[in-house]
């Protein structure tokens, strides 16, 4: 009975040493990290010559760099250039490396401004929101991180930047979403995204998933999916489907890049005619510093013949004709492993918020844009994402854990991910998917209990988009 016992200790220990060399020598499931080169910043295919040099046009006042005479920049401001901080891999991109904000403060040119201890020359460009006010209410709002104080050309004008070490419980983080591919999230129709919303409901339920649009003003055509506050209509836009930024706040590009040129660079335009900060008023550049020219050849803008054009509405047509970043059929882990992650993806329950492909609408007035696949992985919809990502900001309908599921195309070339740039690895991004009532709970389970090999695949599909 002793050696028979013996012999099945003898067995057990090598079954777990066998067990633990094949551990050791698995291979460790890893983020392979952004791709090589640029597979975006292209115009869409099929547009004409004039959109074309239109592209081109804003493609060109995008990147450049905004003056306090010239244009109007400040009194507050997060940069001086809409590129600056859309830029990763290219223009219209995301935060780039190293950062611009960073790189802002080494400039001969900044003034009185101090760099915030949570801006770093490796970190994500940042922008910065106060979930309270000094008195203790709900505030939300951007508060900038420089002030042109001390600039050339700033005049007497004296502003303190925020401070940000008193209140560094009181702050969240925004990072820049990019803009690849926009103008095709712009033409899918509302009841497009609505009916995408309802399919797959047996599975969703079972994941217990159920997401939400943000519609302008709650109470009108979408109301099934959202609450009904017994809300009024205030113009005849209430109703309708709301789908750019973080949390699906901004319902066109123009009023995205129109908001961005006024908060982001405090640059007051035909949207936003007043300045956010009025105590350092601007005596050079009239009011609103942005705006259609009337005599284009008094200014001597270079880019005819859209020198009349306001600088946020080309804005707007260069987010709305810049093509969608291109995946890799091969990088990273090879075409197998690829075909096999995306196939994972599906089963796992990421395209149940992921929605691979969406239609624009067939009717679209640009050509280029009308009856396209919009490859983007996203339903556009809120979802709750529970405690761990919860930010305590409310924007249009979207509450403090609520958030648009991000697009996905693009994702193989970007540094940070999630709203606030926490994460700049795959898996803790999806890790950090997991939190008290949090929607993907039920996502990131089934994730877990893949094999190892399985997600290494998974995460090649993400990074080849």
């Amino acid at each position: 009975m002793k050696k028979q016992l013996k012999s099945f200790v003898v067995a057990g220990a090598l079954v777990i040493a066998i067990s633990a060399a094949a551990h050791a020598q698995a291979p460790k499931v890893r983020d392979p990290g952004p791709r090589s080169g640029t597979n975006a910043g292209a115009p869409i295919d099929g547009l004409t010559s004039g959109e074309t040099k239109l592209f081109t046009a804003g493609q060109s006042r995008f990147a450049k760099v905004d003056t306090i005479a010239g244009d109007g920049l400040g009194p507050r401001m997060n940069m001086n250039s809409c590129q600056a901080c859309h830029a990763q891999p290219t223009a219209g991109g995301s935060s780039p490396k190293p950062n611009p904000q960073f790189q802002f403060i080494q400039s001969a040119d900044h003034g009185t401004n101090q760099l915030p201890s949570f801006i770093t020359e490796s970190g994500p460009t940042r922008e910065v929101r106060f979930k309270l006010t000094g008195k203790g209410v709900a505030d939300g709002g951007v508060h900038d991180l420089f002030t042109i104080s001390g600039m050339k050309d700033a005049g007497a004008c004296k502003l303190p930047q925020p401070d940000f070490a008193a209140n560094k419980n009181n702050i969240i983080f925004r990072i820049p979403t990019p803009l690849f591919g926009a103008g095709l999230i712009e033409q899918i129709r509302d009841t497009d995204i609505l009916e995408n919303l309802g399919k797959a409901s047996p599975e969703k339920r079972r994941l217990q998933i159920r997401g939400r649009l943000n519609v302008v003003v709650s109470g009108n055509t979408h109301t099934s999916q959202n609450r009904i506050r017994g809300a009024t209509n205030n113009n005849g836009n209430d109703g309708t489907i709301a789908r750019f930024g973080w949390k699906a706040q901004n319902k066109s590009l123009l009023i995205f890049a129109g908001e961005a040129y006024n908060v982001e660079m405090g640059i007051s335009n035909e949207l936003f005619q007043t300045e956010r900060e009025e105590a350092c008023p601007n005596t050079v550049v009239k009011m609103p510093n942005d705006g259609a020219n009337a005599n284009p050849d008094q200014i001597g803008t270079p880019d005819p013949p859209f020198d009349v054009l306001s600088d946020i509405e080309v804005f707007a047509s260069f987010m709305r004709f810049l093509a969608p970043p291109k995946p890799s059929e091969t990088e990273p882990g090879g075409a197998p492993s690829i075909l096999k992650g995306k196939a994972l993806f599906s089963q796992v329950g990421c395209a149940l918020c992921h929605t691979p492909q969406l239609t624009t609408d067939p009717n679209s007035r640009v050509a280029a844009l009308a009856g396209k696949p919009a490859n983007l992985y996203s339903d556009l919809a809120l979802h709750r994402m529970g405690d761990n990502l919860d930010d305590g900001i409310s924007q249009g309908e979207a509450v403090g854990n609520e958030f648009r599921t991000a697009p996905l195309w693009g994702l193989g070339q970007r540094f940070f991910f999630l709203h606030d740039g926490r994460a700049s690895d795959l898996i803790v991004a999806i890790r950090q998917h997991r939190g008290v009532n949090s929607e993907a709970n039920g996502v990131v389970g089934q994730y877990d209990r893949l094999r190892e090999s399985d997600k290494q695949d998974l995460l090649n599909f993400l990074r080849s988009l």
